[in-house]
């Protein structure tokens, strides 16, 4: 006979169904969802109504089975399918997908959030964030571009703000120096200042260097800069240093300014190391003899040859009023140039706020023995800023080659150049390395006659500003950015989340997960790392509903609701025969 109890199975039938066509039209609805994780409902029997819990067998009976009625169905719950969607390219750099089990790290103000809906893009800040406005978590870098271990913060990549500079560490060298020389060793150049200068006070030739400019008369008997000490500017421009043009440079005389004030100005303004010997016998620098004769001797080697005559020279009071100048400097072309095997080159290198400086090295042959050849280098900077010294040449020294043409002693050599007064940081350290893997420098002969050294800077680690323009993700989750200088580096890294059991995360919308009681503690780590797999730059993972079984399914809710509702419909029928009886 039919009861009331077969209108709440039918009842639950239906209840279970419809809430299933909720899960299936919500996991349709989302098949366009970035990331959407599939659902699916589960059933289970109610609770049955015993009728007979069964008997065991005994010697007169085999035992019966337990006599049940089902009480109809309920949910035993829903489950969320995590595995991977397709991934789908994007070309949009800030779209991150995730080809493993891990998920983004987003905040929103103190509370942290999972995803994996990796649609994200920079607010006005710069931040990355989700549609919805959390922020990303993931590493920062310190001031050299490292990765800051162990805190998270907000991902920011300051496109268009950052700006980088770095200081030249150091330089590296390939070339070859020519050692084809028949042991003929270079030598400098010489030029004279003449005729003599007598000192006015004493009527003779000017005998030390400590005597006052002002002292000096013309040859006639007057004074060489007259005015009684009013200062004079004694600019040196256009004079030429093999084959490149010196920078201007200029003296201030005074009343106080020494004819040693005077040689050590040519010494600086022409990168003149004093006090070298020559192959001839003669010392480098400007010198004065005891007959008032002022001499130049230039660093030995082509390249080192000074052009200078009187063109060369303006003297003017500080009203721009020119004077005469008194020297009449010679230099015979037969005998007075320097020569000898030498080779320049010109290399920039950068301070620490990425001005460019300038940089000569000039390497001259020096001697050869029967244990190789020794060659002296000669560094010059226009750049070399000081205030108080105008010095063009900042270091000197040799360098060593064995009988192979292999470097052996004399690298690297470390270079100090100042930058007073630029605001950079000064002095500007480097170093130029001749060995340094495959950039080295050999000293062999080359056959042909008319061959020359060479040598180049290959390398420098030197960077001129730069802007970030625009950057990429790597598959472990690194954020390379590109500056505008051609430089590269590491501004940050997305950070991932894993769980023990991520079907335990409770849906906080907005494509969002909760940590829920059943999850577990998230383990917070990077892509590659604890198996939550790798990023995919500029894409996105899709949803990863399957339609078809979608359809399939909603067909198969269809009849069950249909046939919980005939039950319905034929326990009515059945009570309405029940109640007729009664009439």
């Amino acid at each position: 006979m039919a009861s009331t109890t077969s209108l709440l199975t039918g009842l639950s039938g239906l209840n279970v169904h419809a809430r299933r066509l909720e899960v299936i039209g919500n996991n349709i609805s989302n098949i366009n969802t970035t990331a959407f994780k599939s659902n699916r409902v589960l059933f289970a029997p109610a609770l049955s109504r015993n009728l007979s819990l069964g008997t065991s067998p005994s010697a007169s009976s085999g035992g019966t089975n337990p006599g049940q009625v089902g009480l109809g169905v309920k949910i035993a719950g829903t489950q969320r399918n995590f595995n991977n969607g397709a991934i789908s390219r994007t070309g949009v750099n800030t779209d991150l997908a995730i080809e493993g089990n891990g998920f983004f790290i987003v905040e929103r103000g103190s509370e942290s959030f999972y995803t994996r809906a990796g649609a994200f893009q920079l607010n006005a800040a710069n931040d990355l964030v989700t549609i919805s406005g959390e922020r990303v978590q993931g590493l920062a870098v310190d001031e050299n571009f490292n990765l800051i271990e162990g805190q998270l913060v907000d991902v920011n990549v300051p496109v268009g703000a950052l700006t980088i500079a770095q200081a030249t560490q150091n330089v590296e060298f390939q070339g070859n120096l020519n050692a084809n020389i028949d042991g003929i060793a270079s030598q400098g150049g010489l030029l004279t200042f003449g005729p003599a200068f007598d000192n006015i006070v004493s009527g003779v030739p000017m005998l030390s260097t400590d005597v006052l400019l002002n002292n000096l008369d013309d040859g006639t008997g007057a004074a060489l800069f007259p005015g009684g000490g009013e200062p004079f500017a004694y600019t040196i421009s256009g004079a030429m240093k093999g084959n490149k043009t010196l920078a201007d440079q200029s003296l201030t005389i005074d009343a106080a300014t020494t004819v040693q004030d005077l040689l050590d100005f040519y010494n600086e303004a022409f990168g003149i190391v004093p006090g070298l010997t020559n192959a001839d016998g003669a010392t480098t620098g400007a010198q004065i003899d005891a007959a008032g004769i002022v001499t130049i001797v230039t660093n030995s080697g082509e390249l080192n040859n000074i052009i200078f005559d009187q063109t060369n020279v303006s003297i003017a009071d500080m009203a721009s009023a020119s004077i005469a100048n008194p020297f009449a400097i010679t230099q015979d072309p037969a005998t007075d140039l320097a020569d000898g095997e030498s080779v320049r080159t010109t290399f920039i290198v950068y301070d620490s706020l990425g001005a460019p400086v300038e940089v000569d090295l000039t390497v001259v042959f020096e001697s050869a023995s029967s244990t190789g050849t020794s060659w002296r280098y000669y560094v010059d900077s226009v750049d070399n800023i000081d205030p108080n010294d105008i010095n063009l040449n900042v270091a000197s020294g040799t360098i060593e080659f064995d009988t192979d043409g292999k470097l052996v002693a004399g690298g690297p050599v470390n270079i100090t150049i100042d930058r007073i007064d630029t605001g950079a940081e000064s002095p500007l350290d480097f170093a130029l390395n001749f060995d340094q893997g495959q950039n080295s420098v050999t000293a062999l002969v080359d056959g042909d006659a008319n061959a020359q050294s060479v040598l180049a800077a290959t390398l420098q680690d030197g960077i001129p500003i730069g802007t970030l323009t625009v950057f990429s993700v790597g598959e472990d989750g690194v954020l390379t950015g590109a500056f505008s200088n051609g430089v590269t580096r590491t501004i940050g890294q997305i950070a991932f989340a894993t769980f023990t059991n991520p079907e335990g995360l409770v849906d906080a919308g907005d494509n969002l997960f909760m940590v829920g009681p059943n999850s577990g503690t998230p383990i917070v780590t990077k892509p590659l790392q604890f198996g939550t797999g790798r990023v995919i730059g500029s894409a996105l993972e899709l949803s990863n509903v399957d339609l078809g079984e979608e359809f399939t399914n909603l067909i198969l809710t269809t009849t069950g609701y249909s046939a919980a509702s005939r039950i319905i419909s034929t326990t009515d029928q059945l009570l309405q025969q029940l109640v007729a009886l009664g009439r």
